[in-house]
């Protein structure tokens, strides 16, 4: 499938900022399911940006606006194609956590997090649902993911980042981020390694998942889901808000721990009072053999060294 992807966001400020600073994570990566085909970043007022990839894997745009302006509008486009995953090929069981090795690899998605921790009710929710499926652990992973869909119903509005995970789930709703949360949360309770994941959904509906037809403009937001680690298989990816695998309408920006390290846009500015903030997403479906109008802009050190180089070039012509 390939889909192009613009998202937007634009902050209003009551009076003059006089500088702000800001990181991005809005490419989608490439891996084994999805490829990169083309990206170009904008913002507005216009702006140097520097890339690079941060500890997790994402590509970190940041730039800063050194004069006093009162909007800032950041764009970033892309050109993904996406593929699906083959099917898992192995069933460990849950023993299989227990290996030294592979828990020294993944031990940062066994800890707790600010945004997914848990407490005694989700520990209670996990110990029940492996006991439910004995020692098969993606079905018990399955079953985990499962239940945050019955469990929550997607009500946009009623959280807010940073609210206890328990409390949305004694609330019984949120949005993506929170369906996300409590899944990792189920996983690390009960030693199954588990990562969030940021990134985009082509759907007619957030909370269906409904895939739109080829051309068909969508309007969303930035979409968020879990993987859990399988031992000698990999990442399993589940999109719990809409009860799906991730396929091919799912499109991947990057993963950490929770929301905090893939945060869509983070920054600082110095002024008086609070923007506002107006954030979209549009994504459409488009012919495979259509050539892409964006380019993917070159890594920071790529981007440095051929600046270096042109200098060189210069001051030897001015020697000659």
């Amino acid at each position: 499938m390939r889909l192009d992807i613009r998202y937007r966001t634009v902050f209003e400020y009551e009076e003059p900022v006089r500088e702000s600073q800001n990181e991005l994570r809005a490419c989608p990566i490439t891996d084994d399911r999805q490829q990169l085909i083309a990206y170009r970043v904008s913002t507005s007022p216009s702006a140097r940006t520097l890339s690079f990839t941060d500890y997790w894997g994402t590509r970190v745009d940041a730039f800063g606006i050194r004069e006093p302006h009162l909007r800032l509008e950041v764009l970033a486009e892309a050109a993904v194609e996406t593929s699906p995953r083959p099917p898992i090929s192995t069933m460990p069981s849950l023993d299989a956590l227990d290996d030294r090795g592979f828990r020294d690899m993944h031990g940062e998605y066994l800890e707790r997090s600010p945004h997914a921790d848990w407490g005694q009710r989700i520990r209670q929710e996990a110990e029940r649902i492996v006991e439910m499926n004995g020692p098969d652990l993606v079905r018990t992973v399955l079953a985990m993911h499962g239940l945050v869909g019955a469990r929550l119903r997607y009500e946009p509005g009623t959280t807010d980042i940073g609210q206890p995970i328990e409390d949305v789930l004694a609330g019984g709703a949120g949005v993506c981020q929170d369906f996300a949360h409590l899944a990792v949360a189920l996983c690390r309770s009960v030693g199954i390694p588990a990562r969030y994941v940021s990134g985009y959904l082509f759907s007619r509906d957030d909370a269906t998942g409904e895939i739109a037809g080829t051309g068909e403009l969508v309007r969303v937001q930035t979409h968020a889901w879990f993987e859990a680690a399988i031992p000698g298989w990999g990442w399993l990816p589940l999109d719990p808000t809409n009860r799906l695998e991730v396929g091919f309408q799912h499109v991947k920006i990057g993963h950490g721990r929770d929301y905090d390290d893939v945060p869509p846009l983070r920054g600082t500015y110095s002024g008086r009072g609070s923007p506002s903030v107006d954030a979209s997403v549009e994504i459409r479906r488009m012919d495979p053999t259509r050539q892409p109008a964006t380019l993917v802009q070159p890594s920071a050190p790529r981007a440095l060294e051929a600046r270096m180089l042109q200098e060189r070039q210069q001051q030897q012509q001015q020697q000659q």
